[in-house]
């Protein structure tokens, strides 16, 4: 998803620019809706070290997996079925990401544990994440990828996100909450769930909302 630019801090941008073009943060008002197609709303992409997701209104300790360089693998075949992904990262928890672009701001990661494919995530107009037992992972529209641990929080409520953002979550329905993404400026872009967990990339801190109202954020 792209979000007109909104910083909240100025130092937050100059601290950590965003790493590809053309991704700033759209106006206020804008929806994403079902980020993400998972496997399976439960699915634990393992990993032994993958910890239970915590409910704590407290940010916790991050274990931050953000690989910028990406080792890429050969194959024949297109699109997200390809026998060989462009590229593998690995994840916090010790699994992989297996990452296919499959058009233009369009790429699919395959999170694999124990060689066997156990979520989905896809890109397709909207940036996408997942909350996995406690592991957030967010694919952003250039087919940038982050894992890490902790700093999440349990809606319904208002919670402090890195950045300098906030996020007000209600819930609004059966495995459906809605984040508000608000800056100094006020409301910046909307993330919802609809029956899928989903992300977001705000200027370089991702944000991943769980159809369980967990929201986190890591940069």
């Amino acid at each position: 998803m792209n979000l007109q630019k909104r910083t909240p801090r100025q130092a937050t941008a100059e601290a950590r620019p965003v790493r590809r073009a053309g991704l700033a943060l759209a106006a206020a008002s804008l929806l994403v809706v079902g980020g993400t197609a998972c496997e399976s709303d439960g699915a634990t992409p393992a990993g032994d070290a993958a910890p239970a997701a915590s409910a704590s209104t407290e940010p916790g300790d991050q274990a931050a997996s953000h690989s910028d360089t990406a080792s890429p693998t050969s194959g024949e075949g297109d699109g997200p079925g390809k026998s060989s992904p462009d590229r593998t990262e690995k994840l916090v928890d010790g699994s992989e990401a297996r990452i296919t672009e499959v058009g233009e701001q369009h790429y699919v990661a395959e999170i694999v544990s124990k060689g066997a494919v156990v979520a989905t995530l896809e890109t397709d107009g909207h940036d996408a994440g997942l909350n996995a037992n406690g592991m957030f992972v967010a694919l952003t529209l250039g087919g940038d990828l982050a894992s890490w641990m902790g700093n999440d929080h349990q809606g319904p409520g208002t919670f402090a996100l890195e950045g300098g953002w906030k996020a007000k979550v209600t819930k609004v329905g059966e495995l459906r909450y809605r984040a508000q993404i608000i800056g100094h400026d006020g409301v910046a872009g909307t993330l919802e769930t609809d029956g899928h967990d989903t992300g977001l990339d705000a200027n370089g801190v991702y944000i991943v909302l769980s159809n369980g109202g967990v929201i986190s954020s890591h940069k």
